[in-house]
C-alpha cells in the first residue's frame, strides 16, 4: 500500500510530521504490519508511506485503530490531496521499491478524471 499527502499550508508541517511519527511507531507493533517506510518533504508540502500488510484485514484494522483516527481527525481537514494505492505482491518476492509505489501513486493521480456538471 501506497500514499501521498500534500497538506494546505506548511504551518502544518510540524503536526503532519508529529503524527507520521506516532502512527509508524503503533504502525510497527500492530498484527498483520510487515512494515513501512515514510518519506518527508517539508518544503514541498508532501508526505508519503509505503507499508506492507498481510492481508487487507490487518490494513482495515489498522486504520481503524485510535493513533490512526486521531491522525485523521486532526490531519484531514489540512490536506490538500491525498492519494492512495492498494495492491498484492508476492511475498517471496522482493519487497516493493519506491520506485514501485511512485510509479503507482502517479499513475493513480494521472488517471482518468470524472466529467465536469453541466452548466446551465
Amino acid at each position: 500500500m501506497a500514499s501521498r499527502f500534500e497538506i494546505t499550508s506548511r504551518r502544518h508541517t510540524v503536526s503532519m510530521l508529529r503524527h507520521a511519527l506516532r502512527v509508524r511507531r503503533a504502525l510497527l507493533t500492530t498484527p498483520g504490519a510487515l512494515g513501512v517506510s515514510l518519506v518527508a518533504r517539508p518544503i514541498r508540502g508532501e508526505y508519503w508511506t509505503l507499508s506492507g500488510w498481510t492481508d487487507r484485514p490487518a490494513l482495515d484494522g489498522f486504520v481503524r485503530s485510535a493513533e490512526h483516527r486521531a491522525a485523521m481527525r486532526e490531519l484531514g481537514p489540512t490536506m490538500a490531496h491525498s492519494t492512495f494505492v492498494f495492491w498484492t505482491h508476492d511475498a517471496a518476492a522482493q519487497p516493493p521499491t519506491w520506485t514501485e509505489a511512485r510509479a503507482r501513486v502517479d499513475a493513480e493521480r494521472s488517471g482518468p478524471k470524472p466529467a465536469p456538471e453541466p452548466t446551465a
